[in-house]
């Protein structure tokens, strides 16, 4: 559920996600924009439309229930359900709403068809093949009788057949991408062999920007870097991702600032005591507003284009930062994410210090409330 009694805002650069859709396209092959998780928390429905505006005519998303909100939100592109029909009532919805669900079993498989056969209509489905993420999907081996299963089942029309990449951001794991990338073009190979026609799909953000020359196939699904997270930072491929944008930033409002003399301890548990005179600021953000206790003693935030670091134990709706040399007042914003100048707070930073990755920084942030520009 939503956070909405609080002073975080978290505002989404919709502009910046066309732009790094539109540096993603540039990569070549047709690129299905994920919007998965509320468009990994910076808006399913409007990050839809500004990129649909933009040209784009495919969205993945995660849940069939998520897919048929963006098409009731009046998406006109196509969409697939990466989770595909978890439930029967699911076979039902990608149906009314012209969702292509992902499939990643044989009893997946016959349920769907016995839902289209009865609604009298074709269900367009994406095949699930398991290269190595050991995850979901059909194997090199099913081949055979999938393609036999499908023979007997004329309410199934594959549209798509895809699998995910395990390693595409480690650069000193792309053998296993090689593996993933040979493995998958024989499944695809052997499908087409028996009949089918599809877009074959393999290629995940890292994908795009590393692996689209040798295993791009026909489409690519473009999401963390969609919102602006180079997924090679900090390798020696960095550079592949560069122009990318950041999307979203997060703000909240100063309480109260007072001095903390020398010896003085500060929040719960006395985990931090003050070395010298201080100035602090107490500051609007716990983890009752998605900002992670993890952050205690360790995280920084962005005030007046300087960093101020975290003074003790991060509670529940409030956390002191350092702010000696500043001088702030109550009600002043500050950053949690983003921010002017060197001392911008970026989503891998925050993922760094919290011991966690940018996309459940996104996510987490996402539900505070949002405004759009």
């Amino acid at each position: 559920m939503p956070i909405a009694h609080n002073y975080l805002r978290t505002r989404v650069r919709l502009s910046h996600i066309v732009a790094n859709y539109e540096l993603l396209r540039g990569f070549g092959g047709h690129v299905l924009a994920v919007v998965k998780a509320d468009a990994y928390g910076h808006g399913l429905v409007e990050t839809a439309a500004a990129l649909e505006a933009a040209g784009c005519d495919a969205f993945a998303i995660g849940s069939v229930a998520e897919g048929a909100a963006l098409r009731d939100a009046g998406s006109r592109g196509a969409i697939v359900s990466l989770l595909g029909p978890v439930l029967p009532e699911d076979d039902v919805l990608a149906l009314e709403k012209d969702v292509v669900p992902f499939i990643h079993d044989f009893d997946q498989l016959d349920r769907l068809a016995r839902a289209a056969a009865k609604a009298g209509r074709k269900a367009r489905v994406a095949l699930k093949f398991d290269t190595g993420m050991a995850r979901l999907g059909f194997t090199e081996k099913d081949v055979p009788h999938l393609l036999a299963h499908l023979g007997e089942r004329p309410a199934i029309e594959p549209v798509m057949v895809s699998s995910h990449l395990a390693t595409a951001d480690d650069p000193t794991a792309f053998d296993y991408v090689s593996a993933q990338g040979g493995r998958f073009a024989r499944i695809c190979q052997a499908l087409r062999h028996g009949g089918l026609t599809f877009e074959a799909s393999l290629c995940n953000s890292a994908g795009i920007l590393a692996h689209a020359g040798e295993f791009g196939f026909d489409a690519r699904r473009a999401g963390i870097a969609l919102y602006g997270v180079n997924p090679f930072q900090g390798t020696d491929r960095e550079q592949l991702g560069v122009g990318l944008l950041p999307a979203m930033e997060t703000t909240t409002r100063i309480v109260s600032v007072h001095d903390l003399p020398r010896g003085a301890s500060i929040s719960y548990g006395r985990t931090f005591i003050a070395e010298r005179d201080m100035r602090v600021a107490i500051v609007a953000a716990g983890y009752a507003d998605a900002y992670s206790r993890g952050l205690s003693n360790k995280g920084f935030m962005c005030l007046s284009g300087r960093r101020v670091p975290i003074l003790g134990r991060v509670c529940m709706q409030l956390t002191a930062v350092d702010v000696s040399g500043l001088e702030p007042a109550p009600g002043d914003v500050i950053h949690l994410l983003g921010g002017d100048g060197p001392g911008a707070v970026t989503a891998a930073d925050l993922a760094l210090w919290w011991e966690t990755i940018p996309y459940e920084v996104f996510c987490l942030f996402g539900l505070n409330p949002r405004e759009f520009c």
